[in-house]
């Protein structure tokens, strides 16, 4: 059970649902009893020769006690209103309790269904809020697919086979509990051998669903992997269609479907045989019961024909929890594989963590510094030894072959992942030291691949400032030199960009991420070469928008085209993870080394 330990935390909240299911279930369940054990006594008294009793029998605490003082009570009502009028009676008090059975049953499900969603709702919020807070790092090593069909098709399966579970593990049990405690109450030896049998039952149940969690682990991994191989279709159509690659694409695409789909079958299967399996074992037991207890009713061994009869009917009543019962088990043994899935996201380590009492980064002073930085992944040096400050106002420039770890030191600077060793500083205190929200709060950074969302033009622009104003959007997008392209939309700037700005052009969606960041107006700018694959048109429009934006700014720029940095204040040449020179451009071109090389390998192109 510590594998659902997740779904009863977020049930601690949840205590007044809780016990009002519980009081509901068993008031249902009480009106369920009264309604069959006044059957079998009256029944006897009605349509059998059997006199009615005139004197009230002496109060015993047994099942003959108990069919005597229901005897009496019938009797009553026949001696004083005659057959028909006791008959009405025991009718109309039949319906009453099942009246109230159902009535308590649905107050029960209004209780239920809350409680469940909430769980629901709890667990997705957690594992988006998990999703927002993990490193970038972490998400280079899973697919994007499988990330989200763990939140989709992972979390309908815990709802589902878990959640949807948690009906049957309050009820079944406590209907079970009661009506064996009648049970035995009616027959203690004809229960011993019930309460032998049951739990060979209950084992070979087990045994059956025993591989069921291993299959469904690899049903939701082959589903993760089919998202991913539709989503890889979709992002790059072109390109397969290009290179006759639709086979292919096509042939990884079934395989996959072909291996879910075997995998769902078996599932089925397994799943569709509890419930026969847990009836057929149930009537075997039913069976053996009427055995040996009619062989106590004919022997005179301590069972009344009107006790046994209301046995019978009450065992009836454990038969259907049972089936539940056991189909919530072989439910839960799929959903375990869920849950595990999802925890493996929950559980994974925050790697960038914030301080206890973080400070406030509320304006930057003065500079950036890198002392002594190295930066490890998986055991892999990635940054060695860097050494480096950036001053207020000041433009540097990260060149080198790829691989070189250009992204990877710009990435330190807003905390996307932290040193492994040595310190990196703002205005002399470590960064770890601030919040992140108000450090990054003093950063704007455009990528080299246009990020954007499904939302409107002025939604993506206002996206680090949800506040602004429609006017001070539009004196962004015009220091962006996008302005002009937007208001030849339809709709302007309320004008929707379709899935990852795809309504856009290159130059339109990378000149609206440049509005964004002016819009936010940080005093630290981080570009990844916004320009490298753009048109020259569009290269010559967003060159001009970056130059706009980088006034009285410091700016960090990973350059790939090299003519666009020349007038950087310093440029640091990085090889495999080390500063091999510095300096600007004109000094480096002198000293003929690698940073010129790298400069007419481009004038050669």
């Amino acid at each position: 059970m510590k594998r659902f330990s997740r779904i009863f935390f977020y049930l601690r909240d949840q205590k007044s649902r809780i016990v009002g299911y519980l009081v509901f279930n068993l008031l249902s369940i009480i009106f369920s009893l009264v309604s069959l054990a006044m059957l079998a006594p009256f029944l006897k008294l009605l349509f059998s020769n059997e006199p009615p009793l005139t004197v009230r029998p002496a109060v015993q605490w047994n099942s003959e006690g108990l069919m005597n003082q229901l005897k009496y009570g019938l009797s009553y009502l026949i001696i004083h209103y005659g057959y028909t009028q006791a008959l009405i009676a025991i009718c109309v008090s039949i319906i009453l309790s099942i009246l109230f059975k159902n009535l308590f049953l649905y107050l029960g499900f209004r209780m239920l269904i809350p409680l469940r969603n909430r769980i629901m709702t709890n667990f997705r919020e957690d594992l988006y809020n998990k999703i927002l807070v993990l490193p970038v790092s972490y998400f280079t090593d899973q697919r994007k697919g499988d990330m989200m069909s763990r939140m989709s098709n992972d979390m309908n399966e815990v709802e589902w086979s878990v959640v949807g579970a948690l009906e049957g593990l309050i009820k079944d049990p406590l209907n079970i509990i009661i009506v064996l405690a009648s049970l035995i109450f009616l027959s203690p030896g004809l229960s011993l051998v019930m309460l032998i049998l049951l739990p060979v039952a209950g084992f070979i149940l087990g045994k059956v669903s025993k591989s069921l969690k291993r299959q469904s682990n690899e049903a939701q991994e082959e589903q993760g992997l089919m998202l991913s191989i539709l989503d890889e279709t979709l992002g790059g159509l072109r390109v397969v269609k290009a290179f006759n690659a639709e086979k292919l694409m096509r042939d990884r695409f079934f395989g996959t479907n072909n291996r879910l789909n075997k995998l769902r079958i078996q599932m089925a299967f397994k799943r569709d045989l509890a419930s026969p399996m847990s009836e057929f074992l149930g009537v075997m037991i039913f069976c053996c019961i009427l055995l040996i207890g009619g062989y106590m009713v004919f022997n005179g061994k301590g069972l009344a024909p009107e006790a046994f009869i209301t046995y019978l009917s009450l065992f009836y009543q454990i038969i259907q929890p049972a089936k539940s019962l056991s189909q919530a088990f072989y439910n839960m043994r799929r959903g375990a594989a869920a849950i595990d899935r999802v925890e493996e996201v929950l559980v994974a380590p925050v790697m960038v963590k914030e301080s206890d009492n973080p400070r406030q980064l509320q304006t930057f002073g003065s500079r950036i510094e890198f002392k002594n930085v190295t930066f490890k992944y998986d055991d892999i040096t990635i940054l060695d030894n860097i050494n480096l400050t950036i001053e207020k106002g000041k433009t540097v420039a990260f060149v080198g072959s790829s691989g070189a770890g250009k992204s990877t030191l710009a990435d330190l600077v807003p905390r996307f992942h932290d040193a492994t060793t040595g310190e990196l500083l703002i205005d002399g205190v470590n960064i770890k030291e601030y919040s992140l929200l108000s450090l990054r709060d003093q950063m704007g950074i455009v990528t080299q691949e246009p990020i954007l969302f499904n939302d409107t033009i002025a939604a993506n622009i206002s996206l680090g400032n949800p506040v602004a104003n429609i006017a001070e959007i539009e004196q962004a997008a015009r220091i962006a030199n996008a302005h002009d392209f937007i208001m030849k939309k339809d709709e302007n700037y309320q004008t929707n960009i379709g899935d990852r700005g795809s309504k856009l052009s290159g130059g339109e969606r990378q000149r609206l991420t440049i509005a964004r960041a002016v819009l936010k107006n940080p005093p630290i700018l981080i570009l990844d070469e916004a320009t490298s694959s753009l048109d020259t048109e569009s290269e010559r429009l967003v060159q001009d928008a970056i130059n706009k934006m980088m006034e009285n700014r410091t700016s960090i720029v990973i350059a790939h085209r090299l003519s666009t940095i020349r007038h950087a204040d310093e440029i640091i040449v990085l090889q495999k993870g080390k500063i091999v020179e510095r300096g600007t451009h004109d000094t480096l071109i002198g000293q003929n080394g690698f940073y010129r090389k790298l400069v007419e390998m481009q004038e050669v192109k």
